[in-house]
């Protein structure tokens, strides 16, 4: 039996190391593109924000930074859009996601770790992500009132801060 041992030993030390291997494997994210139910749904998520801002409001989200983020507090200062609300709150995510893309040249993803599948911006091919989606949501669930442009501009400063600096500037 003793001259197994060593066999054994080396068996048990390959199965721990797959086994270790594996366990890694899957606690790095899984970045792939927004699937047509995505992009959808997201289309929706716009549309029901756009109806919003038109019918109590009477103004549109045009894609203007300084509109946007004013229609985005101004329904949460009018209380059109409650705490409780978390898929029209989401959905003002879905809009100041777009605002950040549009100036830190991001784009939507699907990013999916072992927390669960979210939809991201990510900027270009990098590891630098933001999840707008629940910007919002998350802290009027919990009654922060942080300004949506406040929010706005921290999120922009984590990337900002990351991207490499262009030349002559």
């Amino acid at each position: 039996m003793s001259a197994y041992w060593p066999r054994g030993r080396a068996l048990l030390a390959l199965c721990l190391l797959v086994a270790t291997l594996g366990a890694a494997a899957q606690d790095e994210p899984r970045v792939g593109e927004l699937s047509y139910l995505d992009r959808q749904f997201m289309s929706q998520q716009r549309a029901l924000v756009q109806e919003m801002a038109a019918s109590n409001l009477g103004r549109q989200f045009n894609g203007s930074r300084d509109n946007d983020l004013e229609l985005l507090q101004l329904l949460l200062d009018r209380r059109l859009v409650r705490p409780e609300q978390t898929r029209e709150l989401q959905a003002m995510g879905v809009i100041l996601g777009d605002l950040l893309a549009q100036e830190l040249d991001m784009h939507w993803v699907v990013y999916e770790d072992q927390v669960g599948r979210s939809r991201a911006l990510r900027y270009r091919d990098s590891d630098n992500y933001l999840f707008p989606i629940t910007m919002i949501s998350r802290r009027r669930e919990v009654d922060n009132r942080t300004p949506v442009q406040d929010i706005y501009h921290k999120a922009r400063a984590s990337i900002a801060s990351s991207r490499p600096a262009l030349p002559f500037q």
